[in-house]
């Protein structure tokens, strides 16, 4: 996904696009996607001038005309995503995946481009909903763990797990110990000053434990 995101920021920014080795995690081996990329890539070139909304919704009626990477169809709505965010719109890639599940629109393939750009609006409105909730949830989280920061000396690495926090789907001991750069045992003494305003435990298992506002 990476890999090509960066490729579609360099065909926006009007570079020219180096071939990169293809994974067997994203990619078909028994299919050759690369000339529907470039085709898609094309539209999304055309477009570059459109308003952003339009542009994304062409592109992801695009991907799905072109049947790219029929394995993980998602991939066109995180892709139209990208548009969103490239284009200044939003700051994140919106939960598109999410909102089409949620909204009623489904594509046939007959729509005009007037039904195709409501039905993409109706996922878009949905994605908005769905990232509100978690905004709320996640400004929640920060009240109730900065509650506890504010009670730390000025020294402390409490308040950079926090944001570590935010800015995670989830964290584990040994990922806050390698990103803030302290000992296991230290991140274990920080989650303990958390007590009642530490996120959600995911796992329950004591092997792996990894923590996440969702």
């Amino acid at each position: 996904i990476d890999a090509l995101l960066d490729r579609t920021s360099k065909v926006l920014a009007g570079e020219t696009p180096l071939p990169k080795s293809r994974s067997h995690l994203v990619y078909d081996p028994d299919q050759d996607e690369g000339e529907a990329e470039d085709l898609w890539l094309e539209v999304v070139q055309r477009t570059s001038g459109w308003p952003a909304i339009a542009a994304a919704a062409v592109a992801w009626t695009a991907w799905l005309d072109l049947n790219l990477y029929t394995r993980l169809p998602w991939l066109g709505l995180i892709m139209a995503a990208s548009i969103l965010r490239a284009r200044g719109l939003t700051g994140h890639l919106l939960p598109l995946a999410a909102g089409f599940k949620q909204s009623r629109f489904r594509p046939q393939g007959r729509e005009g481009a007037a039904e195709t750009l409501e039905g993409f609006c109706q996922v878009l409105e949905e994605a908005l909903v769905i990232a509100h909730k978690d905004l709320d949830r996640l400004i929640l989280a920060r009240e109730l763990m900065s509650r506890v920061t504010a009670k730390t000396r000025s020294n402390s690495r409490l308040p950079e797990l926090v944001e570590l926090f935010l800015s995670r789907p989830l964290v584990t001991v040994p990922l806050g110990a390698k990103l803030l750069k302290v000992t296991p045992k230290a991140i274990d003494l920080m989650l303990a000053q958390l007590g009642g305003a530490l996120p959600r435990e995911l796992t329950g298992r004591t092997r792996y434990r990894a923590w996440g506002i969702v």
